[in-house]
């Protein structure tokens, strides 16, 4: 057994400078558990002289510029990528497994889109390829499904996996402010970047959708197969009246499997009250994974930050080692089981929330309710207020169980009634359809 483990690291940001950390205060419990002593030898920077969280220096680590001086070195035997972005992040692990590395990363864009890629670079090279903190931060996820649920068949998947978005919806919530004022607040404590468009649009949570679908449902999803909403376009209004019917607004990641056909998106959705992720509040992340012998679980924690990460980075880094001790590196990747198949409107089913305008007038709503019921539809609850200054009323209406095709076709149906004025939302609601 080796006496030491070294690692090298590409990036020396807030994820990287937390691994440099953590390595460093654990050595002791890292040498109980593994046997040996890990370090980090040496990592790739763009300016050495930079000022970071963590004196990389002082804890004997060679800071350098030059990406072979890690990916080539014969003494370092598990690299670990933090630098972000997609290039040149594929192209230096590709080379980290052709020198018989193993790899460990936190980048979720790399492995939405080229997963499977670099997966089966790794096999060829018996490599190690691990990446539990590229979704949601400091929770184990990503292990919690492979291993927790491995004799276990996954039917669905349901879960808040982007913190920007969830603080701004807890905010529009809890103080009723607009999406303006509480996506500049998320900017100014740092939880939203300046151009927030990959959270707020809802490609960050797609991307670890696409991951999560594949681990969970054995099939491959590629992140065009997700679909995608996001918070950008929310009333408040809506939130509003969702809390008045027992409801609350989150982005949700959604992944179904039923051993045939997979649905995955990210959408806003209303949560009913009596469900656990009602109550995952500010940039919390959570998980909620029904599994046909376990029943129903939920993962729940810090899903970014700079230690959540480093420390769910470093228990893949544990788990290399541990491999390497045993002599099983490169046996974990599994070849997807299932072909992939997509269910359409027709086969989606789900209860939804509509809001719209139509005229104050007798019988109106009554000649909206035969109108649902031509496409199967019914309500389960409704609101209706009259608009000021206006001959017309604002309608919510909450429907029983639907296929999504036809609550499309009814849409389209009422848009077309001279008593409607406007369709203003439409939201599926979760956590409260009958099965």
């Amino acid at each position: 057994m080796e006496d030491s483990v070294s690692v090298g690291l590409l990036g020396v940001g807030v994820v990287g400078s937390g691994v440099i950390d953590l390595i460093e205060q654990h050595q002791a419990k890292l040498a109980h558990q593994l046997g040996c002593n890990v370090h980090v030898k040496s990592a790739l920077v763009r300016n050495p002289n930079k000022a970071r969280d963590v004196d990389a220096k002082t804890n004997g680590t060679l800071l350098t510029t030059n990406s072979d001086d890690v990916l080539n070195d014969p003494e370092i035997d598990v690299i670990v990528e933090v630098m972000g972005g997609i290039e040149e992040a594929r192209e230096s692990i590709l080379k980290a497994f052709k020198a018989k590395k193993h790899v460990v990363t936190a980048n979720k864009d790399l492995v939405a889109l080229y997963g499977a890629e670099l997966h089966e670079a790794a096999a060829e090279n018996r490599c190690d390829f691990y990446y539990e903190a590229s979704v949601a931060g400091g929770i184990p996820i990503l292990r919690g499904i492979t291993d927790g649920f491995a004799s276990d068949h996954i039917e669905q998947l349901m879960g808040i996996v982007n913190g920007t978005t969830n603080y701004i919806l807890t905010k529009m919530h809890n103080e009723g402010v607009g999406y303006e004022e509480a996506l500049k607040e998320a900017q100014d404590l740092g939880f939203a970047e300046a151009d927030p468009a990959a959270d707020v649009e809802g490609l960050d949570a797609a991307r670890k959708m696409a991951i999560l679908g594949r681990l969970a449902f054995s099939t491959h999803i590629d992140l065009a197969d997700v679909e995608v909403t996001g918070i950008n376009g929310i009333d408040l209004i809506d939130l509003q009246y969702g809390d008045n019917l027992g409801f609350t607004m989150k982005l949700i990641g959604f992944a179904k499997f039923d051993g045939k056909q997979v649905e995955v998106n990210v959408q806003p959705a209303l949560i009913s009250k009596d469900h656990p992720l009602s109550d995952v509040k500010n940039e919390y992340n959570a998980v909620y994974v029904y599994g046909e012998a376990v029943g129903e679980a939920m993962f729940y924690g810090a899903g970014a930050g700079s230690m959540p990460t480093a420390a769910a980075v470093i228990s893949d880094v544990v788990a290399v080692i541990k491999n390497m001790h045993r002599g099983v590196t490169g046996s974990q990747f599994v070849e997807p089981r299932f072909e992939k198949e997509l269910k359409t409107e027709a086969q989606r089913f789900g209860q939804y929330y509509v809001r719209f305008y139509a005229k104050d007038e007798a019988g109106v709503f009554s000649r909206i309710s035969s109108l649902f019921n031509e496409f199967d539809i019914s309500f389960k609850q409704i609101l209706q207020n009259p608009l000021k200054d206006a001959d017309a009323a604002e309608i919510v209406v909450i429907t029983h169980k639907s296929s999504l095709e036809k609550m499309h076709q009814a849409l389209e149906a009422l848009s077309k009634l001279d008593e409607v004025i406007d369709t203003k939302s439409f939201y599926k609601v979760e956590g409260d359809a009958e099965e």
